[in-house]
């Protein structure tokens, strides 16, 4: 499983880093920013790689809030939050919440795109 973040967002690292501290050996971290390889492997462009997380599972790709339960689901430290998130009333709210959070952030780092 790879996931693709941006490790020039200091809200996306710190949350990444902590996610990284657990060593699940079945997860590649792949910074996003300015990577060309990460556009091709997800077919998504730089823009909408900045705007959500992502995660490729096999040759499946899965974005913003999808992507988190996924992540957390590898995890065993944070096998709870999926558990949680899940559920389909709270996942309903954690999406728009994502969302909402996402556009901010990428609203703050956008500026890392190239023209």
């Amino acid at each position: 499983m790879k996931v693709y973040f941006n490790n020039s967002c200091k809200i996306c690292k710190a949350e990444i880093d902590l996610y990284k501290k657990e060593k699940i050996l079945d997860i590649e971290w792949v910074d996003i920013t300015n990577n060309s390889s990460a556009q091709r492997e997800t077919s998504k462009d730089s823009k909408q790689l900045l705007r959500r997380l992502h995660v490729k599972d096999d040759e499946k790709v899965l974005e913003g809030a999808d992507a988190f339960l996924l992540l957390w689901k590898k995890m065993p430290k944070y096998k709870f939050l999926y558990n949680f998130f899940k559920l389909p009333i709270i996942f309903n709210i954690f999406s728009v919440m994502y969302e909402i959070l996402a556009f901010f952030l990428y609203l703050k780092n956008k500026k890392q795109l190239k023209s």
